[in-house]
């Protein structure tokens, strides 16, 4: 797949990861006959970049144009045809973020739809608490602060968007959640003291879910392996679908599923995960912080 381009929790996250695989199935099939992208995208009256869209997942499908490429590839069995026609439906299905559309840029319902899709998910943060254990409060003042200058009902929309991804850590199908956090994370005040108290209780709260693992870098520690920044791993039940590095950018973000490059990161989260002090002792760093408030 390399690197995914521009898809959030909810009933329908899993038409974002269906999109990816049909793409990457309808890949599959082309390379099988040997065809270009630009003669798959003739023959549907495309440009060859829309080809490498859609075998990315992402842009949605139309039901024509997968049967013409099926057709094109040698798919004549009906049962296969059916497969990824029903596929292809399903990846078209919108998601409860897309009303969230004013306020979310393109490029991150790529993250939400993969989140909310995701069996497990592994953050290390740096820069703020994660999206997903902010209190309201705490979450309002950093969106304040990166959104200076806007309008008051914006911000409510944003803070509202994130709260609602929250609800995917205590759906019926939760995923496992392991966040590493940096000390400066905690530290870094956002908001008013109280703001950081009850945020420091939320966290410490939400670590002792069944599915969340929480733990702490601390800056006694030195240098360590989350030295490139924040970063999250996610991991899907489908077996088809490889782990993704979602790296966030100012005005973009990266997702990256080569092999190699996974593996990098995996090395990284291993090593935060074993050179941090664990989930009780974690839980300890964060009640001392709290005192000292």
């Amino acid at each position: 797949m390399g690197r995914v381009g521009p898809v959030a929790a909810g009933e329908s996250s899993g038409s974002v990861v269906r999109r990816i695989l049909l793409g990457s199935q309808l890949r599959r099939l082309r390379d099988s006959r040997g065809i270009t992208r630009e003669a798959a995208g003739y023959s549907i009256r495309a440009s060859e970049s829309k080809i490498s869209r859609m075998e990315l997942g992402r842009v949605s499908f139309k039901a024509r144009d997968v049967e013409d490429l099926l057709t094109l590839y040698g798919v004549t069995d009906e049962a296969e045809r059916d497969s990824l026609l029903g596929l292809a439906r399903e990846a078209n299905v919108a998601g409860w973020w897309h009303s969230y559309g004013d306020v979310l840029p393109g490029w991150f319902q790529t993250y939400i739809g993969l989140e909310g899709a995701a069996s497990l998910i592994r953050i290390y943060e740096v820069q703020f608490i994660h999206g997903l254990l902010q209190t309201e409060a705490y979450a309002h003042a950093v969106v304040s602060r990166g959104m200076s200058g806007a309008p008051a009902a914006e911000i409510d929309r944003r803070v509202a968007l994130r709260l609602e991804r929250q609800k995917v850590l205590v759906s019926e199908r939760a995923p496992s959640f392991h966040a590493v956090l940096d000390e400066a994370a905690l530290r870094r005040p956002y908001g008013e003291r109280e703001v950081m108290r009850a945020q420091l209780r939320h966290l410490i709260e939400m670590s002792e879910h069944p599915n969340i693992t929480l733990q702490v870098m601390p800056f006694s520690f030195g240098g360590h392996a989350g030295e490139s920044g924040s970063f999250t791993m996610l991991r899907f039940p489908e077996s088809d679908l490889s782990d993704i590095v979602y790296l966030e950018q100012l005005t973009s973000a990266l997702y990256l599923d080569k092999a190699e490059e996974v593996a990098q990161y995996e090395r990284a989260m291993a090593r935060l995960h074993r050179d941090s002090p664990g989930p009780e002792e974690s839980r300890d760093l964060l009640r001392g912080l709290l005192q000292l408030s």
